[in-house]
């Protein structure tokens, strides 16, 4: 007989992903829906929210379908999602504009506004003003589509959006909220003076809960609709790294994780906000009550590896890591002329802060080939976290050992390159690519009173200790590495 089942949501970037979670924390099904991106600008990257309700329909149908038994004992429903979102909802609850995405870099000036103007507010915020970030994108909505703003009723984070149309509630999580620039982190409530530099009011922002709490049940008619049970609890939710958090069970002060996706973090979790503004750090809440973590992110993780297997002209990413790992073992020592890669392709975040910075293949000789191009962009992605990992720790945050998720998990040559270039033990997991998903699901559970799988984590696939040799060689890489920064910068400041 089917245990209660709790559905998990994940909105992700290029990607929404669904699991059925039982009691005992076993996935029972799960189902996914690809999303696109749109771009009408260079630097601008939007999703309209309507197509992430209809992969949301879409991959319901999927569990439904495939999983029949155990989508008909759903008690409730959890939600993570891509932060840092804005979308613009008008009085009747209707879309305004396609959602500005968080990797969109069109406020970057009204960012460096911000940061230039109320430098002070970082310490109650969290973060230094940036690009990315939710509040900046309502100045640059003020500035330049005067129409739309003043037509704001209501600001969501993108998975409320898929509240609102499962609900008709509109409502944020703390751990979302963070990620807005409007928090005061420590209060975990709205921060008025924020709130007021960007021209808005307090009422146009949803009321806030923890990410466990019950927000409401799925409205009959969507019941219906969606082939659910009727009243089906939906948790508060969180952000995809607090939420992927729970799913692996980092809870507890120093538990910590990598997560390699379209983008990348170095997260380690705390027990009150630690933050380093100044170096590109995060002080964000957690989805649960009574933590924060302290996170350094950058901008382009495995989408760096995608967009290389297209560039070198490579099958898919598969097969140009099958061509990497066979012509460059990680037990050899690489050259220190070989080519290197600045892996800046949508800008970068921590420690620098410049969403304008673009990527760079370096040191490219007649003898560069494609797997050595191939490597360096793996190498690249492992030299930017180290930089965000020396941002994380310079809070007093600690990171003795990391768990490894995300897309980019699945490669082992990558995870050891890490461990290697890192010099810190990293894990990977079974079912870590839905470790978001699975945090939705277990912060489901939580609304309606089980709180049994919180602290549960996933099982450890494998274990790669830092090659001691290989870290000192990788040194000298890593120095070059951070020499070339201030270059490339250079260019575009010059522009």
């Amino acid at each position: 007989m089917t245990s209660v089942i709790s559905l998990g949501i994940d909105l992700g970037t290029s990607e929404l992903k669904t699991v059925l979670l039982d009691s005992s924390g076993a996935v029972r099904g799960q189902a996914s829906v690809r999303l696109d991106v749109s771009r009408p600008q260079a630097g601008w990257s939007e999703q309209h929210p309507q197509d992430w309700w209809q992969a949301c329909v879409q991959a319901l149908g999927q569990l439904r379908a495939s999983f029949p038994e155990q989508f008909s004992a759903i008690a409730c429903i959890g939600l993570s999602g891509q932060m840092h979102g804005a979308v613009l909802l008008d009085a009747s609850d209707d879309c305004i504009r396609p959602a500005i995405l968080w990797n969109d870099a069109r406020a970057h000036l009204e960012a460096a506004e911000l940061a230039e103007q109320y430098p002070q507010f970082a310490a109650v915020t969290g973060s230094l003003a940036m690009a990315g970030l939710t509040a900046p994108k309502l100045l640059w909505l003020k500035k330049h589509e005067p129409s739309a703003f003043a037509a704001v009723a209501c600001l969501l984070s993108p998975k409320d959006y898929l509240r609102l149309m499962l609900t008709g509630q509109k409502i944020t999580d703390m751990s979302d909220a963070a990620g807005t620039l409007w928090l005061d982190e420590p209060a975990r409530a709205w921060y008025a003076p924020m709130v007021a530099t960007t021209g808005l009011r307090p009422e146009q922002l949803p009321p806030l809960v923890e990410g466990d709490a019950a927000t409401g049940t799925v409205l009959p008619a969507v019941a219906e609709q969606l082939g659910l049970p009727g009243n089906v609890m939906v948790a508060g939710g969180g952000g995809d790294n607090p939420v992927s958090a729970v799913g692996i069970g980092a809870v507890n002060a120093s538990d910590s994780f990598i997560s390699l996706g379209t983008s990348a973090a170095i997260v380690s979790v705390t027990e009150q906000p630690l933050g380093n503004p100044d170096g590109g750090v995060h002080s964000f809440c957690h989805a649960l009550p009574g933590r924060w973590y302290a996170m350094g992110a950058i901008l382009s993780g495995a989408s760096c590896l995608r967009w290389a297997t297209g560039v070198l002209g490579q099958k898919n990413e598969a097969a140009l890591l099958e061509l990497i790992e066979a012509t460059i073992p990680l037990q050899q020592a690489v050259a220190s002329n070989a080519p290197l890669f600045l892996p800046y392709l949508s800008g970068e975040r921590t420690p620098h802060n410049d969403p304008q910075v673009r990527g760079a293949f370096l040191q490219l000789g007649h003898e560069s080939n494609t797997a050595q191009m191939g490597y360096a962009v793996l190498e690249g992605v492992a030299f930017a976290l180290r930089d965000a990992m020396a941002a994380v720790t310079s809070t007093g945050a600690t990171v003795p050992h990391c768990m490894l998720v995300g897309g980019g998990a699945r490669s082992q040559y990558w995870a050891q390159l890490l461990a290697n270039v890192l010099g810190v033990e990293m894990r990977t997991l079974h079912d870590s690519e839905l470790s978001a998903s699975i945090g939705a699901a277990k912060l489901g559970f939580a609304a309606i009173g089980d709180t049994s799988l919180l602290t549960q984590g996933l099982a450890i696939k494998n274990t790669f200790a830092p090659d001691i040799a290989q870290h000192a060689a990788l040194n000298v890489r890593y120095g070059k590495y951070r020499r070339l920064f201030p270059a490339v910068q250079a260019l575009h400041q010059a522009a």
